[in-house]
């Protein structure tokens, strides 16, 4: 009776054995669940986000999925104290065994499921763990179950025959979601300690690493000592596998869990517009006319241009992976080396933050506080203020929701005028406030906009770029993406025509009102802000550095706005709508502050425009350079004009509308500029530009007709060029950066801009006129 008890227990476990064998062999070949084919295992189905570098190495920001915010770390570039408190904690014997640990299964067993001690700690390695992270669905019913832990094994056991342990390691800590968008090591480290992995400490590094046991019950933003608590056992473990001393121990133990914590987000942090709009431009697909409005005809025009000559516009949808399908920039894990400078980029976003916020809004608010048009100018009435916020009220996303549910205009209008609790925007910080939906439109309409950009005329690379005040709130990009008027800053591309046919800076002609008439006879006479120097012979270099209305009419009176127009667009401005008529010449056009920067590039680059660079290079996920960019140029005007308008705009600011850079700012350089301001002060702007930097900024309401109604605050010379001026202190400040105020314009010695004509302007100051005219 014992022997054949003896032999069914041993027929028992060979069947045992067998039907083991046979329930694994057949999940390793597929015939119970899933096992990934050998290819999947090879190229694991990791989504990793798109990192945007800047020129200086400091990572800007990321483009990822919602829940995929990852960025690959190498093994090579994570901390020794990562992998240490990684394996002490979750697999110590990782480096011996080859999928499954043997021993640490029978551990668990035996004390979780016999004698039910919960805190036994699991048998699973950290190779079984990532098995389950990368193929384990969620098991609807019981023989689901239990086929979960078998099919991992086999997973795992696969996963070693393909990868080093080092592989497996780093594609643990790449997988693992550590919360708060935090979804991968280097964005976990980046997000809780402000680090990169290879930076960790060890105790920061046991922090992340005691969150993998449940990050939720161990996030370490609230839950603090419940964290400190995981990280203290991490800390002990890495103590018995003799990572650390007791001493060590002890004393990392003592120490509070203290976050630097920075949540991912990309609408914070540096260059938020630029990264949006690069993130536009690069994902855009080719334009197609029945997909764009009647009043999108425009864009479709610029788009359209844009996809034919601009490698980087659609650069996914024109190019393709190994595998034959497009780029995606939320899970390829590209790498995109842009040309902005992190710190230029900084110092660009505190000018506009110290003029703007600081100085004009705060000003702006006393000129409007009580007036019954506010933010609108005081030249409109009432009546014409209330038909543009009715017009704000339709375009709202809240008027468009509540017609399409079905309410009534009144009701909606009732909605609009009935308060509620909201926060708003601030530059102290979000408020607490009760408001009607309707006074909330008013409110943001008071906050003035902004636009800059800085780039290398040489060499084309953006190294600045500010769309806006603050991106959370006004997302409008006023950079490239938003035109307006331009004011006396198109003056230069006149002047220039005037060089280009045959005139000279010190051509003289009488200040005095001019009347031009169109095609249709019509007479046109503009206006002037100064009547200083009236009746004398002045120059035209004066003409320009004083920005006089009535010598731009007079070149105007000499050449062709046709020639005008096209000069324009070969500098770069791609606006159709620029109207050939004789008041071109003050600026009535609208053109972004990425098109006038560049257009201003010639000036400074012997007659060669620059298009703007933004990026030089993208790496796949892989480290391979997968495109490259160069800078596009083309010359648009002859050296010799180019070298004229040099040595008119430098007396732009050594003695005309710009003197400011020198009186208030103390900046010596060699430079050029120009000033900029529309009818009733609705646009200021300011143009600058060194031998090696051109810059230019626009300022002004979200509408024309939100502006200061006093040309004390309103000018371009109020509004605009102080950002230049504070931008250009921090960056030759910073003497890393290489930019010095002793650098001079290449200008031949042997130039005479005034070659055979008259220079001194009192040989010819007769005729003048009498000051009465002006009364």
């Amino acid at each position: 009776m014992r022997k054949k008890f003896i032999y069914v227990l041993w027929g028992l476990l060979i069947l045992t054995v067998a039907a083991i064998a046979i329930i694994f062999s057949a999940i390793a070949n597929g015939k119970i669940g899933y096992v990934p084919p050998v290819e999947e295992l090879e190229n694991p189905n990791l989504k990793f986000a798109t990192q945007i570098i800047s020129d200086d190495g400091q990572l800007l920001g990321t483009w990822s999925l919602s829940k995929e915010n990852r960025v690959y770390v190498g093994y090579e570039d994570l901390s020794p104290n990562l992998v240490k408190a990684l394996i002490a904690t979750e697999d110590v014997r990782f480096k011996d065994h080859s999928g499954i640990d043997i021993r640490a299964f029978s551990r668990a067993v035996v004390k979780r499921g016999i004698l039910m001690q919960k805190h036994a700690g699991g048998g699973s390695t950290i190779t079984q763990q990532l098995a389950k992270q990368f193929y384990s669905p969620t098991a609807d019913n019981v023989m689901e179950r239990l086929l979960q832990k078998p099919i991992e094994w086999v997973i795992a056991v696969k996963l070693e025959r393909y990868y080093t342990k080092e592989e497996i390691l780093t594609m643990y800590l790449n997988k693992f979601d550590f919360l708060n968008n935090a979804v991968g090591i280097k964005t976990a480290a980046k997000t809780y300690f402000g680090k990169d992995p290879k930076d960790l400490s060890v105790e920061e590094a046991a922090t992340l690493i005691g969150m993998c046991k449940n990050p939720s019950l161990y996030n370490p933003r609230r839950f603090n000592e419940r964290c400190r608590g995981r990280r203290n056992v991490v800390l002990d473990q890495m103590r018995k596998a003799d990572y650390l001393t007791e001493a060590e121990c002890d004393s990392l133990k003592a120490l509070p869990l203290t976050l630097k914590f920075q949540p991912v987000d990309h609408k914070d942090g540096l260059a938020t517009y630029f990264r949006e709009y690069l993130r536009g431009i690069m994902t855009a697909k080719k334009p197609n006319k029945s997909n764009y409005r009647g009043w999108q005809a425009q864009q479709y025009y610029e788009d359209s241009i844009a996809w034919e000559t601009n490698p980087l516009y659609g650069w996914c949808n024109k190019n393709t992976k190994k595998d034959g399908s497009h780029y995606n920039v939320y899970t390829d894990g590209l790498k995109i080396y842009t040309t902005i400078n992190s710190r230029m980029q900084r110092y660009a976003e505190e000018a506009v933050y110290e003029h703007v916020a600081k100085y004009l809004q705060p000003r702006f608010f006393k000129e409007k506080k009580g007036r019954k048009t506010a933010p609108y100018t005081n030249q409109l009435s009432e009546e014409e203020v209330q038909k543009i916020l009715d017009r704000s009220i339709h375009q709202s996303d809240r008027y468009r929701t509540m017609k399409e549910a079905g309410y009534s205009e009144s009701e909606i209008m009732q909605a609009f005028n009935t308060k509620h609790e909201m926060q708003v925007f601030s530059y102290e910080g979000e408020k607490d406030t009760i408001m009607t939906p309707l006074d909330s439109i008013k409110y943001y309409k008071h906050f003035l906009r902004a636009g800059f950009m800085s780039m290398d005329p040489i060499t084309g690379y953006v190294k600045a770029y500010v769309g806006g005040p603050n991106y959370n709130y006004f997302q409008y990009d006023m950079a490239m993406v938003g035109r307006r008027q331009v004011g006396s800053t198109i003056k230069p591309y006149l002047y220039t025509l005037a060089m280009e046919n045959g005139f000279s800076p010190c051509d003289m002609t009488r200040n005095v009102e001019q009347t031009l008439y169109d095609e249709n006879g019509k007479a046109w006479s503009p206006r002037n802000s100064s009547r200083s120097h009236y009746g004398e012979m002045v120059t035209l270099k004066w003409g320009l550095a004083n920005s006089n209305n009535w010598i731009s009419a007079y070149l105007m009176s000499k050449l062709s706005p046709y020639e005008l127009k096209r000069l324009i667009h070969s500098f770069g401005v791609l606006n159709k709508d620029i109207q050939p008529t004789v008041s071109l010449c003050l600026g009535p056009c609208e053109i972004s502050v990425g098109e006038m920067v560049s257009a201003y590039t010639a000036f400074a680059n012997r007659g060669i425009r620059t298009a703007p660079l933004f990026v030089t290079r993208i790496e796949d996920n892989e480290g391979n350079v997968v495109a490259t960019f160069t800078p596009k140029m083309d010359e648009v005007i002859s050296e010799s004009s180019a070298y004229k308008m040099v040595v008119m705009l430098r007396s732009v600011i050594n003695e005309g509308t710009g003197n400011r850079v020198r009186r208030l700012y103390g900046i010596t350089a060699d430079m050029g500029g120009k000033t900029g301001t529309t009818n009733r002060n609705s646009d200021g702007w300011f143009m600058g530009f060194t031998p090696s930097l051109v810059s230019g900024c626009w300022v002004g309401g979200e509408e024309r007709d939100i502006h200061f109604d006093t040309m004390r605050d309103g000018q371009g010379a109020s509004m605009a060029l102080p950002v230049w001026g504070l931008y250009m202190q921090k960056v030759y400040a910073d003497k890393t950066l290489g930019y010095s105020q002793d650098e001079r314009f290449d200008i031949p010695d042997d130039f005479d801009p005034c070659k055979d004509k008259l220079t001194e302007i009192e040989e010819q100051n007769t005729g003048r006129l009498d000051d009465d005219f002006f009364q």
